[in-house]
């Protein structure tokens, strides 16, 4: 019988380090998902103490079949664990395992797991491969994309960190029928972003389908994730170390991470405190002149239909004005949002304070 092939395989060309984003059903379990890795004979795998319950036996057991030693790091759930401590452990068990530098790490979760098992990959001996297995729709349309990794700290979110590739990222569709609604939600704000930064299109079949996707109706699901990988991919192939473009990606990120580090990690999730900040992004960019009124409507009524919030916690002017000169985009002081200048299309740019101030009067509360 012929081996059924894998459904979707969108490439992320970069040079000397491109990889694959496999994206299906059903393949943590699939031998073949795993062909053509990096040779060893350890693979470890990182995963928090929610998703080991649901599928880290599973994947355990299909790399048996490749590496003589599969351990497992089961780390605390919760982005208030993406700290130094969390990543201390994966270290201390590479280390009393006597993993050498072939080791495989395979990073078994949401965005937390993926950008710490990543930074942990990038530091180990100096840098040993890693493989993203995302089973969150947030970390499978961004997060496990891209290479960027990292951890909070109390002062600002991804602070330290490394930009360090993946060798392969494997999307099973199959994990996200075990996450909660609200998780859905978030996560559907990143796949939202894709549409005003960079696809008019997109974003008008997002609100055609979006009941479908929050129901994970498999067919609009498939397109929503594989279209959010092909975009970032692109993305990244030009701009790795997001030196220009790839600071489009972070729309509603600059008001996001002020809200998450204000309110203390994990209060809200990674993707509701996107999604508030695509409205306030929106509405900065509407207040500049540019873009109309009617799209920066059609931004705050995509986000709310989502069921994520559009209303940004009262954390006071000049808190916000603090924590996001602390954002990584900021230069000398100056901070630069993601605006959108035109239907599909993003810039990065500053704003003058008043228009900043009205923009967080207005949608906090």
């Amino acid at each position: 019988m012929k081996k059924p092939e894998l459904n979707v395989i969108v490439p992320v060309g970069i040079e000397g380090r491109s990889y694959d984003i496999v994206i299906g059903s059903g393949l943590i379990e699939r031998g073949d998902s795993w062909d053509g890795l990096p040779g060893a004979t350890a693979a470890v795998i990182v995963t928090n103490s929610t998703v080991e319950k649901l599928y880290a036996q599973q994947l355990a057991h299909a790399l048996s079949i490749r590496y003589a030693k599969v351990s497992l790091v089961v780390l605390p759930d919760g982005e208030s664990h993406k700290s130094w401590e969390s990543l201390n452990t994966i270290f201390d068990h590479l280390l009393a395992a006597a993993c050498d530098r072939k080791t495989v790490l395979f990073a078994l979760g949401g965005g937390v797991v993926g950008d710490m098992t990543g930074f942990a990959a990038a530091c180990y001996m100096r840098g040993v491969p890693f493989v993203q297995v995302p089973t969150t729709l947030l970390a499978q349309v961004d997060s496990s994309v891209g290479g960027k990794t990292a951890i909070n700290h109390p002062l600002g979110k991804n602070m330290i960190g490394a930009f360090y590739q993946p060798v392969r990222v494997v999307s099973d569709l199959d994990t996200l029928k075990t996450l909660p609604q609200r998780e859905i939600a978030a996560g559907l704000a990143e796949v939202i972003k894709y549409g005003p930064i960079a696809d008019d299109g997109f974003f008008s079949w997002i609100e055609e389908h979006l009941d479908a996707l929050l129901g994970l109706e498999a067919e609009p699901l498939a397109y929503a994730i594989r279209r959010s990988c092909e975009i970032k991919a692109l993305v990244v192939s030009q701009d790795e170390r997001e030196s220009g473009l790839r600071a489009i990606l972070n729309f509603g990120h600059t008001f996001g991470h002020a809200i998450e580090a204000g309110l203390g990690y994990g209060e809200w999730l990674h993707g509701e405190a996107v999604g508030c900040g695509m409205v306030m992004a929106a509405d900065l960019s509407e207040r500049l002149g540019l873009i109309d009124a009617t799209y920066s409507s059609r931004i705050r009524q995509i986000v709310k239909r989502a069921g994520l919030p559009t209303i940004g916690p009262r954390l006071g002017i000049d808190r916000y004005f603090e924590l996001m000169g602390r954002d990584k985009k900021s230069e000398s002081g100056d901070i630069r949002f993601v605006l959108i200048d035109a239907p599909g299309h993003a810039i990065l740019r500053s704003a003058p304070d008043a228009q900043v101030r009205a923009v967080i009067e207005s949608n906090t509360g």
